[in-house]
């Protein structure tokens, strides 16, 4: 890859961060592998490295109950984690006066909507992977998410 083109999606990805606010975003792909964090400045620290296996990265979970973080579970490999399908911004509702989604406790189908991921100005769809009862939703309305980064669950 060029370095004309690691500059292009470098500046793309700095315009995502700038744009939802985030303080940090990774881009993978067969032939490179770039990190952005946002330093305490305001500026960026890009990182471009050689495409190299992942540890998964544990999620944070908010206990419902106690509005607690529980950091101790990993829902990364959990069959019945619905994951994002991209990185980008979260909303649980489709306004900020509408209801949410779902919330624990609900019952869900295949298909049914769980959340919205804004990504490059387009709110996208998350759709329930399988039927069942919504145990917990792990993210916050406007938290960033990652790829693969688990957000509901349903058993």
């Amino acid at each position: 890859m060029s370095n004309s083109i690691d500059t292009k999606i470098i500046g793309k990805l700095a315009e995502i961060l700038d744009k939802n606010q985030l303080t940090g975003l990774k881009y993978e792909d067969e032939n490179c592998k770039i990190s952005l964090s946002r330093e305490a400045c305001g500026g960026y620290v890009p990182s471009v490295a050689p495409v190299a296996v992942a540890a998964p990265v544990a999620p944070v979970i908010h206990n419902e109950e106690k509005n607690e973080v529980d950091e101790t579970v990993d829902y990364s490999n959990s069959p019945n984690a619905v994951k994002s399908p991209m990185v980008g911004v979260v909303y649980l509702s489709s306004n900020p006066d509408a209801p949410t989604y779902v919330k624990p406790g609900d019952n869900v189908s295949v298909g049914d909507t769980v959340c919205l991921i804004e990504a490059m100005k387009t709110f996208n769809p998350v759709k329930a992977h399988k039927t069942g009862k919504v145990t917990k939703v792990l993210v916050e309305t406007g938290d960033p998410v990652e790829y693969g980064e688990p957000l509901v669950i349903i058993e």
